[in-house]
């Protein structure tokens, strides 16, 4: 197999691997699984099952193709739902491809379990800006660094919710000097600073 040929087939395998993905969590949002009469939850394993992104030809790590490792997965978290993790894992993945009303449901559901941690809620709060909801983002992002002051990916998003989505920019300009105290020294901040700057001057 050439070159060229090969390149068309790991895109197109990536391609129908997230496209794949995308149609099934959308139908199991849809329509989700229901507990017959009488059926209970079983307790979670020590080890759920991962899902993996596709090695080159299609095929995940080990002999399962990646699909089939992400319906499990799936299954595994609808099947126990109080094991945090596996359900961070299938939140993380929609999240990945942009999947935000599904990785929004999951993450909410994580918080349920795992109330105090602050990274899942302010990946929930990216959730709900991308959702067209940047007030509730903000809450939850305010939340994060009235609990934590040094979270600055809290911080970070904030300045982007009042300088880029509500136009609010005397406010984004104090957050924003309140996230380069706590990182000095990081580029993304820098460029985000230079954005908001640019975002206010109407250029």
């Amino acid at each position: 197999m050439n070159r060229d040929s090969l390149m068309f087939l790991v895109i197109g395998t990536l391609v129908g691997f997230i496209a794949g993905y995308v149609m099934h969590e959308v139908m199991a949002a849809r329509q989700p699984a229901p507990l017959r009469p009488g059926q209970t939850r079983s307790a979670a394993p020590a080890n759920p099952p991962q899902a993996t992104a596709p090695a080159a030809g299609g095929a995940a790590s080990g002999s399962q193709p990646a699909m089939e490792q992400v319906q499990r997965l799936r299954a595994y978290v609808e099947e126990n739902p109080n094991d945090a993790e596996a359900v961070r894992q299938l939140a993380d993945l929609n999240y990945d491809i942009s999947n935000w009303q599904r990785a929004a449901e999951l993450y909410g559901r994580y918080l349920e379990l795992e109330p105090d941690n602050l990274d899942v809620m302010t990946d929930l709060g990216a959730c709900y800006r991308f959702l067209g909801q940047p007030r509730d983002a903000l809450a939850l992002f305010r939340q994060v660094r009235e609990r934590a002051p040094d979270h600055w990916r809290a911080r970070y998003n904030e300045v982007l919710v009042l300088g880029f989505d509500l136009d609010d920019f005397e406010a984004a300009k104090t957050a924003m000097a309140q996230l380069q105290l706590i990182q000095p020294g990081n580029s993304q901040v820098s460029r985000l600073a230079a954005e908001l700057a640019k975002r206010s001057q109407g250029t």
